[in-house]
């Protein structure tokens, strides 16, 4: 689901629970990134309570908003977040941000979820359907340096991802990838594997 700013949501449904992931859809630079990472996970606070009462989504979730850095930005988005599940006329409740920037939540189930009433499992891929894209990939590796750059301290990080993956990353996604790398202020290589699957990759740190 994509989100005015120009991120966008992924929600995935299984039989034990609900992920809501939350990306950005791209980097602007460092000088604006804590302040698009804020806006666009405050944005997103709106959209994943709408579609919990939507798509009538019940049990366990989790909401997988991007990392943030202050402590006053986590705050305004959780905080914007129980407001708007407030208006959820389903019981809803809600856990604080995991050191992991995971926010978990119960929300009561009323009868079946839209998915399940209107699909059913697939044989050929066990009910999932599809993968990500080289691009959805791209990003999901961008938001792994950058937390791994706050947890670490290496001489340089490396790629290992799917030729797809890597095309993109030295193509499309150049700017981003040298704006990111001048944030972490480390270098990062890129190396090319055929045997990956799209949306397998390793992050090395040297």
């Amino acid at each position: 689901m994509e989100l005015k700013s120009g991120g966008y949501l992924i929600v995935e449904q299984t039989e034990a629970l609900t992920t809501v992931d939350v990306n950005t859809g791209g980097f602007v630079g460092a000088r604006s990134f804590d302040e698009t990472i804020f806006k666009t996970n405050l944005e997103a606070a709106h959209a994943i309570a709408r579609q919990l009462r939507l798509r009538n989504l019940g049990g366990i979730i989790i909401a997988d908003f991007i990392d943030m850095v202050r402590e006053d930005h986590r705050e305004a988005v959780l905080a914007e977040f129980r407001k708007q599940l407030a208006r959820d006329r389903v019981k809803t409740m809600v856990g604080s941000f995991s050191q992991l920037g995971l926010v978990e939540m119960t929300r009561k189930r009323t009868r079946e979820s839209l998915a399940h009433i209107l699909t059913e499992p697939c044989e050929a891929c066990q009910g999932r359907g599809h993968v990500k894209t080289a691009r959805s990939v791209a990003y999901d590796i961008l938001r792994e340096i950058l937390r791994e750059a706050r947890q670490f301290n290496p001489r340089e990080f490396r790629v290992v991802a799917s030729p797809r993956v890597i095309e993109l990353l030295l193509d499309e996604e150049s700017q981003h990838l040298a704006g990111l790398s001048d944030f972490i202020g480390k270098p990062v290589s890129l190396q090319s594997e055929t045997a990956m699957g799209q949306e397998h990759y390793d992050i090395v740190l040297l």
